[in-house]
C-alpha cells in the first residue's frame, strides 16, 4: 500500500538555508521511489481549527520506503538543515485496505 509523508512547514526562520534545502530534496525523494504530490499551493479551511500553511504530500510506494529516505545517509544532511532552518508538524501516513481505497 503507498504511504505518504506530510510535512507543514509552519514557521521558516532561515529562508537561504530552506531555498538550499528545496533545491536539493526532489534528488533524494526520487532516489528512494517518490513523488510529490502536494508542495504548497491554497489551503481552505472546512473543519475544526487546524489549517495547514504550507502542506507538502510526498507519496511512497510503502511505509518501508519512507523510512528509508527520511533515514537515509543522502537526506540526513539535508534534514538537519530543514529542521535548523524551519519549524513544522510531519507525520508518515500508510494506505489502508479500505473499500473506498482503489
Amino acid at each position: 500500500m503507498s504511504a505518504f509523508c506530510f510535512f507543514d512547514t509552519y514557521e521558516v526562520t532561515k529562508p537561504e538555508d530552506m531555498e538550499r534545502y528545496r533545491n536539493a530534496v526532489l534528488a533524494t525523494v526520487k532516489q528512494y521511489g517518490g513523488t510529490y504530490r502536494v508542495a504548497g499551493g491554497v489551503c481552505e479551511q472546512i473543519e475544526g481549527e487546524w489549517a495547514p500553511t504550507f502542506p507538502v504530500i510526498i507519496e511512497f510506494p510503502n511505509l518501508a520506503g519512507a523510512h528509508a529516505w527520511y533515514d537515509s545517509e543522502e537526506y540526513a544532511t539535508l534534514k538537519t538543515l530543514r529542521l535548523a532552518s524551519s519549524a513544522c508538524h510531519a507525520v508518515f501516513m500508510e494506505s489502508a485496505s479500505h473499500p473506498f481505497v482503489e
